[in-house]
């Protein structure tokens, strides 16, 4: 019998007019793949306006910026093929 593998314990929340929340396991690499120091944190909130001085980290910019965007799950399409 085969064992199950367990998906991590994360949870990402984009927030209505705000971050993006992650919480749970979950390590975070920059584009080389080293990782962020997180001090042990389990929840980050990462910047979806922009105007961050802590970018990736959200620092509360997009309140005083007026940052809007509501957020609706929707399906995606599938993938296209690769080639």
């Amino acid at each position: 019998m085969l064992a199950s593998l367990k998906m991590p314990d994360t949870k990402i929340t984009v927030l209505n007019d705000g971050s993006v929340r992650i919480d749970g396991d979950f390590e975070l690499l920059d584009q080389q793949g080293a990782k962020f120091g997180l001090a042990g944190r389990k929840v980050i909130s990462l910047c979806r306006c922009g105007q961050s001085q802590n970018k990736p980290f959200c620092d509360g910019s997009h309140a005083r910026t007026g940052f809007q965007d509501k957020v609706v799950a929707r399906e995606l399409p599938p993938p296209k093929p690769k080639l």
